[in-house]
């Protein structure tokens, strides 16, 4: 059904508190208002004053109902003014209905069962029933984003040391094909959780995404837990890349101090994050491509040198897969123990990826950019990460002594990706990718900035934070936010000290598994919103994308994500190597399962707030979501279908998956 134009009057009303000052609305007012609606008669004064049919108590409460549009028409454009509301406050209201015939009104099949006023606006309206949920959905945000942004966006939280530095002490606990292993396992599940993501996002497009998702449709104990794990990882991200760059610079020139290098790129990423979102975009647009060329350059570059077309002519193939093997240990069992030990490293790898859904309420046209942009991202990603560690594990032996030589878990110098062009003797390359590497940790320390500040809007929205971290100026910028994270990122000025590595080993402590609960949090989401869907019968055609692995898919993600878990405590507990439990080890690495307990139980008993979930039947399923006009969609997709039916097997097969 195609919905027509509303001419509603650009008249601004004052809001006004009930009960002790009337609105007085002119006669000529309502009568442009009414000849819009086409109603049959024009009300009297009388039925002015009867057309809320608010109750007498919520009006002497002074509670105001808004009538303002955020409705999305057929060809996308918002035909209310901005500004237009309609503000009726008055404490002489009766619970009275003025006769309208329904069927005369443009919007009669929306609204034919709608019974009073507050219905009405509600069927219009996105977020009309809660006002702090209503600053959710991103009015103050500029929605400047396009699918190649999001895309950009993730690719530079998610590509970094994890490929580029931490792969290196994987291959040597892991062996080459436990590395494999491990990375394509952890993004099967990662697909699940981008399919959830994909859903919610574009159904609710508001500031934070599933942190906001947590609160809404499992708990708000749960969600609190959950979004302060992973906001602590992102602040401690920032500090820790800032340092992992200079020292990465020290691969050229070891003699300057480390915090000149720190002061140089922490006030580059602050000058960026202070830009508008656009802006932003672009530039981590430009440093994502010069990661994603890289990459190409070295898979080709690898391939030649496999081949034996490096300067050596020496063919390598699958050599290092027999001697000193594929897998690391002597044992079925240690072999394993092994395999475990890659899990983590692959999901702390893959952590950022789940920007699409920060940036959501950024983005321009929600229910197109963030499935397109999810999906490309898991693509985009996934076969880099399996492609370049494929060829890393035949370039580099895993028992190669400078895997281990890093300075930190963040030094450049143990890069299984410069040891293996090292192996080619090819001079000048080491340095090329020296630099690549060095872009790559400024790209993500650049995203850890907007994605942590996002997290923090987000979070004093549904006040878990200080109301002071919602503010954003006019340009989009939550300033208070991204101040907060620079301050935190002063801590990167211990660069210099002799305790960098161990202050950081304990500050990653903090939050080393938060992208795994996080994933396991978005699964539940999706989950438990399906519940809430079915239960108050709301049909899926309702909503902009469904998720292709639908429930069960999140079902086999958490699942997978329960034992990626499991394998973790047993190797902080039992490192690879020793037989014996190991308290440092165990702390390092899980750390952050005992901190998001402690958060759950305090939240619980501080909100006394002693349910485990919220019924599915108490769901708020309207606040923030994406209206959509059911006709339109089904019309849109009735083409597509038309369209995709006459193209090659191969466009609708990428189409579909891409």
């Amino acid at each position: 059904m195609k919905v027509p134009s509303v001419n509603v009057p650009n008249v601004k009303l004052p809001k006004l508190k009930a009960p002790n000052v009337k609105q007085t609305i002119t006669k000529e007012y309502w009568s442009n208002v009414f000849d819009d609606f086409k109603l049959d008669d024009q009300p009297s004064s009388k039925d002015r004053k009867n057309l809320s049919t608010t109750s007498q108590q919520e009006l002497k409460n002074g509670e105001i109902y808004s009538l303002q549009s955020n409705l999305d028409f057929q060809d996308g454009t918002n035909h209310f003014d901005n500004e237009t509301q309609i503000d009726i406050v008055s404490p002489d209201y009766k619970n009275e209905n003025i006769n309208v015939d329904e069927d005369k009104l443009p919007f009669s099949d929306d609204i034919r069962d709608v019974k009073d006023r507050s219905d009405f606006s509600s069927s219009f309206v996105s977020s009309a029933r809660d006002k702090d949920e209503e600053t959710l959905l991103a009015t103050d945000m500029n929605k400047d984003l396009s699918v190649r942004h999001l895309l950009t966006l993730a690719v530079g939280g998610a590509i970094g040391t994890g490929l580029f530095v931490n792969s290196g002490s994987s291959l040597n606990t892991g062996g080459p094909a436990s590395l494999v292993i491990g990375w394509v396992i952890v993004s099967t599940a990662l697909f699940t959780v981008i399919n959830s993501l994909g859903e919610l996002a574009a159904a609710f497009p508001v500031v934070g995404g599933f942190s906001v998702y947590m609160d809404k449709f499992v708990d708000p104990s749960f969600a609190f837990a959950v979004n302060l794990n992973y906001l602590l990882q992102w602040l401690v991200l920032l500090p820790l890349e800032l340092v992992a760059a200079s020292i990465t610079i020290r691969y050229w020139n070891s003699s300057i101090n480390s915090d000149a290098w720190v002061s140089i790129f922490y006030v580059a990423i602050g000058l960026a994050n202070m830009l508008d979102v656009k802006s932003f975009g672009e530039t981590e647009f430009v440093l994502s491509l010069v990661k994603i060329l890289a990459i190409i350059g070295f898979f080709i570059l690898g391939i030649v040198l496999d081949c034996g077309g490096g300067p050596s002519h020496e063919y390598i193939g699958g050599k290092y897969w027999h001697d000193p093997g594929a897998f690391v240990g002597t044992t079925s069992g240690s072999k394993f123990k092994g395999l475990c030990s890659v899990f983590v490293t692959a999901a702390f790898s893959f952590s950022g990826i789940e920007m699409t859904a920060v940036s959501a309420a950024e983005s321009r046209n929600p229910r197109e950019t963030i499935p397109k942009a999810a999906k490309r991202t898991f693509w985009l990603i996934t076969g880099s990460y399996v492609s370049i560690l494929t060829l890393v594990g035949c370039l580099v032996p895993y028992n190669d002594p400078r895997l281990m030589n890093g300075s930190s878990s963040v030094d450049a110098a143990s890069s299984p990706l410069v040891i293996a062009i090292e192996n080619g003797h090819i001079h000048g390359l080491p340095s090329l990718m020296n630099a690549i590497i060095l872009i790559a940790i400024l790209s993500v320390a650049n995203s850890s900035v907007y994605a942590c500040s996002r997290c923090m809007v987000s979070m004093s929205k549904i006040e878990t934070l200080p109301k002071v971290f919602a503010k954003v100026d006019r340009r989009g910028r939550p300033i208070p936010a991204i101040c907060f994270v620079l301050f935190f990122g002063l801590l990167s000025f211990v660069a210099a000290s002799d305790k960098q590595a161990e202050v950081f080993t304990w500050l990653s402590a903090l939050s080393g598994l938060s992208t795994i609960f996080c994933w396991m949090g978005i699964n539940l989401c999706h989950i438990r919103f399906r519940q809430g869907m079915h239960v108050q019968q709301i049909s899926l055609d309702e909503l902009p994308f469904l998720s292709q692995t639908g429930i069960w898919g999140s079902i086999y993600g958490i699942v997978i994500l329960f034992l990626v878990l499991v394998a973790s405590f047993w190797t902080s507990l039992f490192p690879v190597g020793s037989s014996k439990a190991n308290a440092t080890s165990f702390f390092e690495g899980y750390l952050s399962f005992p901190i998001l307990l402690g958060c759950y139980i305090a939240h619980k008993v501080y909100f006394k707030n002693w349910r485990w979930y919220i019924p599915a039947s108490k769901m708020d399923l309207h606040s923030g979501r994406k209206q959509v006009d059911l006709e339109v969609v089904r019309e849109e997709l009735r083409l597509e279908k038309e369209h995709l039916a006459q193209r090659s097997f191969f466009y609708r097969f990428l189409h579909v998956w891409c």
